[in-house]
């Protein structure tokens, strides 16, 4: 980890206030290369008063013509999530307030449930949103293909492998990972 650190340098996470807009982006990204979803996530920006979709502008939106909703690039499954997800936060208009107040695990349950929203997803928005400082996403496969690389494994390491080699980076672990993800790069 040390020679990882030395090459990226130091650590740029930050803290974001902008829930609601990072959980719709996480959708976006889901099943796309980064590149493609990025680009779809713009046109979708786009349709957006300051490019800031809110819950109920979604809302909104998702009851356009179809054309308008397809030259964003969504597809059916990603409009439900969507959906889903503007409905909760505008039902639950505290929730995000609350997050401050909330550990991970109850982070992770207010949002599990959300359709199109899994704990990967909610790791991500602990990590890249709320930057907590002891995220371990042993699921996540560029953490894992940087430990494979950074610690000669001749195959990814296994979830087991991943939380006993997680152990030494608490309560860091959101750094750890910050840095094996940029090792890849």
């Amino acid at each position: 980890m040390k020679r990882i650190i030395r090459k990226v340098g130091d650590c740029t996470l930050a803290p974001r206030r902008d829930y609601f807009v990072k959980l719709c982006q996480s959708i976006y990204s889901q099943q796309l290369s980064t590149k493609v979803a990025s680009i779809l996530f713009g046109r979708f920006r786009d349709q957006f008063p300051r490019r800031r979709p809110t819950p109920a502008t979604v809302v909104n939106f998702l009851q356009s013509a179809e054309e308008r909703i397809r030259a964003v690039g969504l597809s059916r499954q990603k409009r439900l999530y969507l959906h889903n997800l503007a409905s909760h936060f505008c039902s639950d208009a505290a929730l995000s307030r609350r997050f401050a107040k909330m550990d991970d695990e109850a982070i992770i349950r207010s949002l599990i449930h959300i359709k199109g929203i899994g704990r990967w997803t909610v790791e991500m928005f602990l990590i890249f949103c709320l930057n907590r400082p002891d995220v371990w996403p042993v699921d996540d496969f560029g953490v894992r293909k940087a430990i494979q690389i950074a610690y000669s494994y001749k195959e990814l390491p296994t979830k087991k492998q991943m939380t006993q080699l997680g152990e030494k980076w608490r309560p860091w672990r959101t750094i750890a990972s910050w840095y094996l993800w940029r090792s890849l790069k």
